[in-house]
């Protein structure tokens, strides 16, 4: 069977730039790799990133990117903050956003439709998968090779739900779907099942999901030595406010000698007695979940309410063998199993007496952590999504 090329258009590939994707990526590739597919990467903001499992071709617009990221920063910083917020319930498409777009078009569009034209025509991929680019700035470009090459293009957003115009995504980025066209694409990729209906209402021709999952090579059990009781990773608060209060703030608070840690930045609201570490690098991650006795998994509210909306945290925790405890996720039973596998808690009170029983059996832990990590071996890792994607593509073996 002749070896799948894919020309894959990356969001970014440069994990300094914190995006909650990147590190996905990066495991997802590596399973495509894994599968036998040939992978060229170029990235839309940042420089490329070599790697043992892919090529990389440039940005063509790295200075632009670059300026527009700072000129946002500066924006931020006069409204003394670290981001432009956006509401968490439809935000507007505000008169920045409509200008940035248009400018985006004039400049940035036509000299990335030039680059990918260059490199289909150099690489002759089997397809080309856009990876949480917004799809506003790439407007015209899909319609354009297909005409010209006659390879498919997919967009793969691996943010469904929160990406929807209705929640308008992090504050870190771009609302995705403001003057975008979805049914310029072969296929749109999502992470979410239960957001199939709405990328087909605002036009998506096809929309298949493709869930999250863990390499078990990374995300693997470290023999460390355990240095606190609760840990919770992640890229800020926003849309799960009230569950870092009911999870961290409330039992930090009720069980004094709880030493409950918080990796990551942008927590706005309650976390009441825990310890903030600051950014994890990638690197120590894996590490950082098994020197805690207790892993949480917080959803946000966009996903946890929308049914088999994936995230990427309970497939890496699971992997590394940890005892989670998780804030309620509709459909979270797709992929573990509640009481067995996962630990799943209503409120403030079920949380705290699921650390204290967690705490207190150390083997009771062990043996769920052990269960979560053969689930994953099982059904969950990126070598599977990756047969998935090539199938749904038409470049590989369904699965």
């Amino acid at each position: 069977m002749k070896q799948p090329r894919i020309l894959a258009v990356a969001s970014a590939v440069d994990l300094d730039f914190r995006y909650g994707c990147t590190p996905a990526w990066w495991q997802l590739w590596k399973g495509l790799y894994e599968a036998g597919a040939d992978l060229v990467v170029t990235p839309y903001r940042g420089r490329p990133v070599e790697s043992p499992w892919w090529r990389v071709a440039p940005n063509p617009a790295y200075r632009e990117g670059e300026t527009y990221a700072a000129l946002r920063g500066g924006l931020a910083r006069l409204k003394g903050d670290r981001y432009l917020r956006r509401g968490e319930d439809s935000p507007e498409d505000s008169t920045l956003d409509r200008l940035t777009r248009e400018t985006i078009w004039k400049v940035v569009t036509p000299r990335w439709r030039r680059h990918l034209e260059r490199l289909v025509e150099r690489e002759r991929p089997d397809a080309v998968i856009v990876f949480t680019v917004p799809m506003a700035h790439l407007r015209g470009i899909p319609s354009a090779l297909r005409e010209r090459f006659g390879v498919p293009v997919v967009f793969y957003d691996g943010d469904v739900p929160m990406s929807l115009p209705e929640f308008g995504g992090m504050d870190t980025g771009f609302n995705y779907y403001h003057g975008a066209d979805p049914s310029e694409y072969d296929l749109v990729v999502s992470n979410s099942e239960g957001g199939l209906a709405r990328l087909r209402e605002l036009g998506a021709r096809r929309a298949e999901a493709v869930f999250w999952g863990a390499d078990p090579s990374f995300f693997a059990p470290a023999d460390v030595e355990k240095e606190m009781d609760v840990f919770f990773y992640g890229y800020g608060d926003k849309f799960r406010r009230e569950w870092m209060e009911a999870m961290v703030g409330e039992p930090s608070r009720r069980l004094p000698d709880l030493d409950v840690a918080l990796g990551g930045r942008d927590f706005r609201g309650d976390v009441g007695r825990a310890r903030l570490l600051g950014d994890v690098p990638f690197n120590a991650f894996s590490r950082a979940i098994s020197a805690a006795r207790v892993n949480l998994n917080i959803t946000r509210r966009s996903h946890a309410t929308v049914p088999h909306s994936s995230t990427c945290r309970p497939f890496e925790l699971a992997a590394a063998g940890a005892a989670i405890v998780s804030n309620p996720h509709e459909g979270i039973d797709r992929w573990f199993e509640p009481g067995g596998e996962v630990v799943v808690v209503a409120d403030a009170d079920e949380a705290t007496a699921a650390y204290g029983a967690l705490l207190a059996d150390p083997a009771q832990a062990a043996a769920m952590g052990a269960r979560a990590r053969e689930r994953v071996l099982d059904e969950h890792t990126y070598r599977h999504r990756a047969t998935r994607l090539l199938g749904l593509v038409g470049i590989g073996a369904a699965a």
